[in-house]
């Protein structure tokens, strides 16, 4: 077994952890770390997700305590407290976020002390533990909203009705973040919702803060953020419900309906709403169905990211589109139990051939393996030959090769994304939907 992960598609929680602080309205992340995690987290940033990198306080811009060997060898809870004295004075906040590396984990420096010195001072503080070392950028994300449920929202018994929480995108790392989020609010907004998304241009920290008063809490991941889902479970009462990642209309009308029951919704309402919901989406799409069709427009596709992409490409391909999805590689550092609930979420083919399904979190034994596969269904020789032809490759910027290996064309949707620029487009939905089509026939016919 490898030791090592070759070109990964995710940092250390560490990494994930800031990123999804920079994402949080009016909230500053100061870093306890060593000098080079901020400068390598800002500059995986800019290379993978789509141009989106620094903003206020974030990128190389970011407030730390730059741990030297002085604190390594003393303790370093005197330096933090000088930076977050440093950072109160200069940097514009309305929530502080410190975040610890795994140096500043291994020497056993005090955090909560800290943080209670300043909160007793009337400061807005708290803090996650986010050393590297804990896992990937998802589970550093996944530490930042357990930190927020824990330390930030009050626990209250006031539940609002219609209200909800959603999260399981996360930030940058999902490189169409913003869209995602955008989209799914728009869903929810269709049955009535007042819904609170804490990462996106229209939340606040006042909505957050009121997180607790929500009735129903969706995740919309089958592997990020379930952990913040629980302990919000456990510790304000919250139910949730947990879905795939929801792309075009046959999702996103079982995602709309799942809600529904969750809150016991009138069932009619709910209907209305995806009916109307898809007739938009068909008229839309109709006027490009006779060029679709007469150009020949169908293809065998390999989907290649982390689980959320794989499993919601995967099925929009299948069910809403036509396509012909023969491979797919989930790239996530996964426990085993994890990787087999997401093997028995690929949907199969309407022939029920099941697309073939690769684990690996290294990008060159992926394409090594799908590249292997689809030469191997070739079958026959010479001109009778039956090659999985003409293909596409949904994958991240890392997958430009394997598509070259097997003749495909190529779409980057998955972290990284390096060679896209990314400001609010995103996937999710209805509409969403339209877009990945719109990005993906696109992609075929730009040569022409």
């Amino acid at each position: 077994m490898s030791n090592y992960i070759e070109r990964p598609r995710y940092t250390c929680a560490l990494g994930g952890a800031i990123a999804t602080v920079e994402a949080l309205p009016r909230t500053i992340p100061i870093l306890h770390a060593p000098p080079g995690c901020a400068s390598n987290t800002a500059w995986t940033q800019a290379g993978g997700c789509g141009l989106q990198v620094g903003g206020y306080c974030g990128g190389l811009s970011m407030p730390g305590t730059n741990v030297q060997e002085r604190e390594v060898v003393f303790g370093g809870t005197e330096r933090l407290e000088e930076q977050v004295k440093n950072s109160l004075d200069v940097m514009d906040g309305d929530l502080y976020f410190i975040l610890t590396s795994c140096v500043t984990e291994v020497i056993g420096d005090d955090i909560g002390a800290v943080v209670s010195q300043f909160r007793s001072a009337g400061v807005e503080i708290i803090a996650a533990e986010t050393g590297g070392f804990r896992g990937n950028s998802y589970v550093g994300y996944d530490l930042v909203l357990q930190s927020l449920w824990k330390n930030f929202i009050p626990v209250t018994g006031e539940k609002v009705k219609g209200k909800v929480n959603l999260w399981g995108v996360p930030p940058y790392y999902d490189v169409f973040w913003r869209g995602n989020l955008a989209g799914l609010r728009e869903l929810l907004i269709s049955l009535g919702l007042e819904v609170n998304t804490f990462f996106t241009v229209d939340d606040m920290l006042e909505t957050i803060q009121q997180a607790g008063q929500a009735e129903l809490n969706i995740v919309v991941s089958d592997v990020y953020g379930l952990g913040a889902a629980q302990y919000a479970h456990e510790r304000h009462g919250i139910p949730f419900i947990q879905s795939s990642l929801p792309i075009g209309p046959s999702a996103s009308s079982e995602f709309l309906q799942k809600v529904g029951t969750a809150l016991q919704l009138e069932e009619q309402f709910v209907q209305l709403v995806i009916t109307k919901a898809n007739q938009r989406y068909y008229q839309l799409l109709d006027p490009m169905t006779d060029c679709f069709n007469d150009v020949d427009l169908q293809r065998y596709a390999a989907v290649v990211g982390d689980a959320n992409y794989v499993i919601a490409i995967n099925r929009f391909l299948i069910e809403d589109l036509g396509w012909l999805p023969k491979a797919v590689a989930i790239t996530d550092a996964l426990y085993p139990e994890q990787l087999d609930g997401l093997a028995q979420k690929i949907v199969p083919l309407p022939s029920g051939i099941q697309p073939h399904v690769f684990f690996s979190t290294n990008t060159n034994d992926i394409r090594k393996l799908i590249a292997a596969y689809w030469h191997e269904q070739q079958g026959g020789f010479g001109k009778y030959a039956n090659p999985l032809s003409p293909a596409f490759v949904i994958g991240s910027a890392l997958d430009r090769e394997l598509a070259k290996d097997i003749g495909a064309a190529h779409l980057s949707v998955s972290f990284p994304v390096a060679n896209r620029a990314v400001i609010g487009r995103g996937y999710t939905g209805f509409s969403g939907g339209l877009y990945l089509i719109e990005d993906m026939v696109s992609t075929i016919i730009i040569g022409r």
